[in-house]
């Protein structure tokens, strides 16, 4: 295992030669920080000092600056003081979370679309000290000490140069889940230990060290925080917008060898006609449909790569191009040193092709919920709260265990009927959930965006033609658009409430 980690890395050029300065600073950036956004800040001040660390909205800020500025930054926060972001991706983001390093403090990452009253909530849920926000949210901003994001580069500016604390205290990472049935809960993420976590994630998205990369995901989401984190092991450029703009993100692909996307995004995306060319695209957030990831296949070439995952697992599997060419609707192998188990309600392994649930194993396995509780675990592995099945030695995700529905005594799977109705001509996004029912206890409700010229018959008689009768939607909704949170996932409790 430790072998193969190592030439992984070799390979993405993250290990390589280095020359007395690069050596000098990594050595000095462990031994003040450990393996932390700080030490990756000042390895890439001593190996690449000119090269471009980020370009946002605000210009072009180089390795050496970040790695100055969030000192410089760190000085305006207190060790083990909890301080909450409400930003959206950009310089500020990344240099408060760096200089929350380099102090030893908390750093709670705050969904930029909650609003006043749940931000309150998590606040006093998550015991925030001070947030760090954009001006945009003032009107929603917790009644705490507050930085506005403009008010950074004073507080840079004359932030104080006297030398930080040596390995100070590792502060929380908390990330709130998405909410998409509920509250958001906080999420404790591992510091990686390592550079082992990288080197699962570069086993199967073949990025290389220097490559200037597009984050489209939010980076407060887990992905694109993954994003951010492993661009920064592979001394990378990370292209930022506040936010997203389709036309936008395809020109500043032209500059860039590779992109981090929600599906949401790499949908509308293809709406446009623009097609940069990329070496690689990497989607992940929530399910990819399968007729979104032969169009991109078709239109980018074999680029896309779609990793499956969650805020308390991280990574579970990841597709290639080569595995979705041939199944578009996988979610492709485990990467390296990841353990993928499938079981029955008791446990207990069940067989290739038939559906149970997902547990996964890595390194990255989130510290359990801010509240106390954690997910159910089973002989080292978690839980994803999914539901899954193998077939030639590819994991295919049917959908979360909470959503699966007994209909007239059938268990009915809503992420089946959404992955066929989504590769009907015209329909260009599909929700389907589970509403009671009196006579058979549950039925399918489907909502559609898009199909102009088809009408709710067409809709069941399609299903009908190809899934059992009991999948078939007895409700069939035409929206304009589906509800989503701000890191691409479909709102469902919402879409209930039509009953």
């Amino acid at each position: 295992m430790v072998t193969r980690v190592l030439l992984t890395l070799v390979k993405a050029g993250v290990i390589r030669p280095l020359g007395p300065r690069g050596l000098s600073g990594t050595v000095r950036g462990y031994l003040q920080w450990d393996i932390t956004l700080a030490w990756g800040y000042q390895t890439g001040a001593g190996r690449h000092p000119d090269r471009a660390a980020i370009i946002d909205d605000d210009g072009v800020l180089t390795y050496a600056e970040v790695d100055e500025r969030t000192s410089r930054l760190a000085h305006a926060f207190r060790a083990k003081e909890r301080v909450g972001l409400l930003c959206r991706n950009g310089r500020a983001f990344i240099e408060t979370m760096t200089a929350c390093t380099k102090i030893g403090a908390d750093a709670v990452l705050l969904n930029t679309s909650l609003s006043k009253g749940q931000l309150a909530q998590v606040a006093h849920d998550q015991k925030i000290d001070r947030i760090v926000a954009d001006r945009e949210f003032a009107d929603v901003v917790p009644d705490l000490p507050t930085f506005f994001t403009d008010e950074l580069e004073s507080l840079i500016t004359n932030g104080a140069t006297s030398p930080l604390p040596r390995r100070p205290p590792r502060g929380r990472l908390i990330i709130l889940t998405s909410g998409t049935t509920g509250t958001p809960k906080g999420a404790r993420r591992p510091e990686p230990a390592s550079l082992a976590p990288a080197a699962a994630l570069l086993s199967r998205i073949p990025l290389k060290h220097g490559d200037v990369i597009s984050i489209t995901s939010p980076l407060f989401h887990a992905w694109g925080l993954a994003a951010f984190q492993l661009g920064l092991v592979l001394g990378a450029t990370l292209v930022l917008r506040r936010k997203f703009d389709p036309a936008q993100a395809l020109k500043d692909a032209d500059r860039c060898t590779a992109m981090f996307v929600v599906p949401v995004m790499l949908q509308r995306m293809l709406e446009t006609e623009h097609r940069p060319k990329l070496r690689i695209i990497a989607s992940s957030g929530s399910a990819l449909p399968p007729k979104v990831a032969a169009r991109t296949l078709r239109e980018f070439g074999p680029v896309l790569y779609n990793l499956y995952g969650s805020t308390e697992v991280s990574w579970a599997s990841i597709a290639t191009p080569e595995e979705m060419l041939r199944e578009p609707g996988t979610a492709g192998q485990p990467p390296l040193g990841t353990r993928l188990a499938i079981v029955d309600d008791q446990g207990k392994p069940v067989a290739p092709g038939e559906t149970g649930r997902i547990f996964v194993g890595n390194e990255m396995l989130f510290d359990g919920y801010t509240n106390g509780t954690s997910k159910e675990s089973l002989n080292g592995l978690m839980s994803t709260g999914d539901l899954g099945y193998l077939k030639d030695g590819l994991l295919f995700v049917a959908g979360r265990d909470d959503e699966m529905i007994v209909s007239g005594g059938e268990n009915v799977y809503p992420h089946d009927v959404e992955d066929l109705l989504s590769m009907l001509d015209g329909v260009t996004e599909v929700a389907v959930l589970g509403v009671p029912d009196e006579e058979w206890g549950q039925r399918l409700a489907a909502f559609v965006v898009g199909a102009k010229t088809l009408t709710a018959e067409h809709i069941r008689e399609h299903v009908k033609a190809n899934l059992a009768r009991y999948s078939v939607p007895r409700d069939v909704f035409f929206v304009n658009e589906l509800p989503r949170n701000a890191a691409g996932k479909v709102l469902k409790r919402q879409l209930r409430e039509h009953y």
